[in-house]
């Protein structure tokens, strides 16, 4: 394995310290609540397609499929095609939100079920949401940390140190421009993240590889293979679901400047990610071949991504793409981290005290936002317990708030009454799934997912009669 140059790290801090540049850049546009968390539904087709694109390919998602496309091959592709086909049907009901967001004042998934059911629904959204946004924060900070301490470990620098590092910028500017900041980031990392990550690696591992042609003919057959089990069943159910109630892409989309551009910049960026699941397969195959021993060497088969980086890349195209590779744990953590904000501040305090003014509110949004983000970095780093009960969150959020946050979109005889009952029952029944140890491998989403559907179909058609509400 080849050493990082102290040319590589300097090329990723001075890097990371542009981001920030960036992100401070966009301080004054902020006047208000809907600046900071929809960046004044402004998005034009092209910063919209950029940021979607950063944020859904995600640094803790990247590098665990590449993991898997090293032990598992064709697996990774089985689990990442149904976050794609659950994006691309996102893209397709994405300019409903935005009309619905504009025409209602709506900027959140708990604003839309106020509006349909009343505040104590929302609290209830809001809470689920919250709570699972603060995982997905934490999962990046762990990835990012990973990174760290591999760009930097022949020179002192440790897992926690960089972890704390990236912190803090992604702190500075989400909590200073909010989505302006996020979103603007997000453009430059996302072009980092394509020119250096998944164009210039690739060739050069399938170069050291021997070519394409050796490249596959080297790999095992079964490699190629698919066994579909219950877990993985249980995966592509939770990635379908969860990518359709995603709290990041519904801001995105309620940030577009237009009905058009949300639907557009959807697709397109959607269409990039769909290249960068093969992609992602490739450099996992490469590794087993350029690199046999990941998991003896660094204990997980999640490093196999910056480990081909360090290993084929020369002397400052290694910097730059560790960039590239950071940007991506940096586009995903400062999304869900606004995420979080807009959920304890705006959705739960803010309708509580309806009557705190936008300074306030403002002001509020920039110091939770540096608290939850700490919050998570300490569970990420030290409280390892914490750490897997917030991951168990992507699950029980697909099976309580997908099915529930479209209904409240398009179905005009959802009620109140079907909702509460939906959200709690898809929650209940897929932690005590998980509890008695996913009978038969089946992941804890499938029959979550099932049983909330069921009864937010049965109960609502039961009470529509005496209990309608309003439609959005």
């Amino acid at each position: 394995m080849n050493h990082v140059t102290t040319l590589d790290v300097t090329i990723v801090v001075l890097y990371m310290l542009g981001m920030l540049g960036v992100g401070m850049h966009f301080v004054k546009r902020v006047k208000n609540g809907g600046d900071f968390y929809v960046a004044g539904r402004s998005l034009g087709p092209v910063v919209l397609a950029a940021t979607v694109c950063a944020t859904i390919i995600g640094g803790s998602a990247m590098m665990g499929r590449g993991g898997i496309s090293y032990t598992s091959g064709m697996r990774s592709v089985v689990v990442a095609v149904p976050y794609l086909l659950g994006m691309f049907l996102f893209s397709a009901i994405s300019g409903r939100i935005q009309k619905v967001g504009q025409e209602r004042g709506i900027t959140s998934i708990p604003e839309l079920i106020e509006y349909r059911y009343g505040k104590n629904v929302k609290y209830l959204l809001a809470a689920l949401i919250g709570y699972t946004m603060m995982a997905t924060v934490a999962s990046q900070i762990s990835a990012t940390a990973t990174i760290f301490k591999m760009l930097g470990g022949n020179m002192g620098i440790t897992y926690e140190m960089g972890a704390i590092f990236a912190t803090l910028i992604f702190i500075t500017y989400t909590a200073a421009s909010g989505l302006f900041g996020v979103v603007y980031t997000d453009v430059a990392q996302f072009f980092m993240l394509l020119l250096f990550v998944y164009i210039i690696l690739p060739v050069m591992s399938v170069t050291q590889a021997g070519g394409l042609t050796a490249l596959l003919t080297n790999t095992p057959k079964e490699m190629f293979q698919i066994e579909l089990d219950g877990n993985l069943i249980g995966m592509i159910v939770t990635n379908l679901v969860f990518t359709v109630a995603g709290a990041e892409m519904w801001q995105r989309a309620f940030a577009a400047k237009d009905r058009k551009t949300a639907r557009k910049g959807m697709f397109w960026g959607t269409s990039v990610y769909a290249v960068t699941i093969l992609i992602t397969l490739t450099l996992g195959l490469a590794a087993r071949q350029i690199l046999p021993n990941i998991i003896e060497e660094f204990g997980t088969a999640d490093a196999v991504i910056p480990a081909m980086v360090i290993r084929v890349l020369p002397i400052g195209i290694t910097g730059l793409t560790l960039a590239g590779l950071l940007s991506v744990m940096m586009s995903s953590a400062d999304s869900y981290l606004l995420i979080s904000t807009q959920t304890f501040v705006r959705d739960i305090w803010k309708t509580h005290k309806p009557d705190l003014s936008d300074k306030k509110e403002l002001s509020y949004s920039r110091i939770i936002t540096a608290v939850l983000a700490l919050g998570a970095l300490i569970i990420a780093l030290y409280i390892k317990n914490a750490y897997d009960a917030l991951m168990f969150a992507w699950t029980f959020y697909a099976a309580s708030v997908g099915l529930p946050a479209v209904a409240a979109l398009y179905w005009k005889k959802a009620t109140k009454q079907g909702i509460v009952s939906s959200v709690l029952t898809g929650f209940a029944v897929s932690v005590l799934w998980k509890m008695i140890g996913e009978p038969g491998g089946l992941g804890a989403a499938v029959p979550g997912s099932i049983a909330c559907g069921i009864v937010l179909i049965v109960v609502s058609l039961a009470t529509y009669k005496k209990n309608p509400a309003r439609m959005a």
